[in-house]
Parts: C-alpha cells; sequence; structure tokens
C-alpha cells in the first residue's frame, strides 16, 4: 500500500470513524502518527459537523415536543399522580407543564454549541486517539465528560425562565423537597429545574451519539474532502 506516513495518519483518523476494526497490521496504521495536523482536522471537522446537526435538530420548536426519544416527560412523581390530578381538573395544568419543561429544553439546546466547540478544539492528541479506538459514542462520552458540568450551570436560567410560569412547577418543588429530606425523592429530583436541565442533557447527548454512529457508518456522507479523498484512496 503506498501511502506517506502523513496519508496512513489521515487514514487512521477518518477509518477509525467507521469502527476500530479498520484500524490496524492490515493498513500498518501507527495510532502514534495521529498528530499530524491533516488528521486531526479530519477528526475534528467530522465531529463539529455532528455537534451542528445535533444542535440544529433539538434546538428548534418541536425538537424535544415532537420527538419520542428525547421528549421529557413529567417528572416520576407527578407522572404517577396524573390520573388524580385530572380527576381533580388540574389535567390542563400538567399538559402546560409538559410542554412548558420541553419548549425550555428547546430554548436552552442552541446554547450549548459555544461550549462544546470550545471543547472540540481542546481536544489533545490523546483524547482524538481514545475516540478513535473507543466504542461507537466514545467522542460523545468525551464531551459528556467536559462539558456536562458547565452546561447544567449554563441551561439552569434559561429553564427556570420557562417554566416558573407554571403553577403546578411551583406546587412539585414544595412538595420536591420534602420528598427529598423523608428520603423518598432523589435529590436531583428536588426541583423541576434540575430534573428538566438533566433530561435536556440526556437528550442533547443522546443526540450527539445518534450523530456520532451515522459519522461512524457513513463518513464519506458528511461532506468533508478530506474524508472522501481519504476513502476514495481505498478503492
Amino acid at each position: 500500500m503506498k501511502t506517506s506516513i502523513s496519508m496512513g495518519a489521515i487514514l487512521c483518523a477518518c477509518a477509525a470513524l467507521t469502527g476500530p476494526a479498520l484500524i490496524g497490521p492490515a493498513f500498518g496504521l501507527d495510532l502514534n502518527s495521529l498528530s499530524t495536523s491533516d488528521a486531526s482536522a479530519g477528526l475534528k471537522k467530522a465531529l463539529g459537523q455532528g455537534i451542528n446537526v445535533a444542535v440544529a435538530k433539538l434546538g428548534v420548536p418541536g425538537g424535544f415536543l415532537n420527538d419520542p426519544k428525547v421528549k421529557i416527560p413529567l417528572p416520576p412523581t407527578l407522572a404517577k399522580a396524573e390520573g388524580a390530578l385530572r380527576m381533580l381538573g388540574m389535567g390542563g395544568q400538567a399538559d402546560e407543564l409538559e410542554t412548558a419543561m420541553n419548549r425550555a429544553a428547546e430554548a436552552a439546546v442552541p446554547e450549548s454549541k459555544v461550549l462544546l466547540q470550545q471543547a472540540l478544539k481542546q481536544m489533545s492528541v490523546d483524547d482524538a486517539k481514545q475516540i478513535l479506538t473507543g466504542g461507537n459514542d466514545a467522542a460523545t462520552q468525551y464531551f459528556k465528560r467536559v462539558t456536562n458540568a458547565p452546561l447544567q450551570v449554563k441551561f439552569a436560567p434559561i429553564i427556570v425562565r420557562a417554566i416558573r410560569k407554571v403553577k403546578l412547577a411551583e406546587t412539585y418543588d414544595a412538595v420536591a423537597e420534602k420528598g427529598v429530606a423523608l428520603g423518598v425523592l432523589k435529590p436531583e429530583d428536588a426541583s423541576l429545574q434540575s430534573y428538566v436541565t438533566q433530561k435536556t442533557l440526556d437528550g442533547l447527548y443522546s443526540m450527539m451519539a445518534e450523530e456520532e454512529r451515522a459519522i461512524r457508518a457513513d463518513p464519506l456522507g458528511q461532506g468533508s474532502a478530506l474524508l472522501k479523498k481519504v476513502f476514495g484512496a481505498l478503492r
């Protein structure tokens, strides 16, 4: 196989996006050569496109509410009491709250783009190697590890503003606080803000993992001239 060290490095980075089976002795690839600028650029461009698509899908009206895979349901405590709420004539409030929670998530997600892109720029050579040799969601796990905490802080005020107008939200928070004190409710469910924030992050990372799997399965479909050039050399 006639490839330069640089091309081998690029091939290593791009082939890895389709799965670790393509990396190894069969192609004489060396992960230590990943530090070449072309290999790093190819990987980061593909992941950057994945971020853009995930944010674009979720950060619009209906992005959460109309997608069963990420739609945020009522908190378990309220979900169990939903029947009683409807019997008491509060079904409309339950529906209003569920809609408000999902609209809050849709409003918060676009704010994640800057932090996700910063995490991508700061990705080290070692991080990239772990992504290339990891599982189908290795990149998503990297972003989750680096951005989860700061995104919680960034999302919180957006979500609070979106749900505070719903009367049932205040009722839930009052009851939930007592539930945590009695040990019958998890601390992360102690307020609607914390519940919705975590569910928003879960949905975001889930969508990013879905896009990452698509990139690995079809790197040519990502529109990258670099990826097309490298995979074209395999034919």
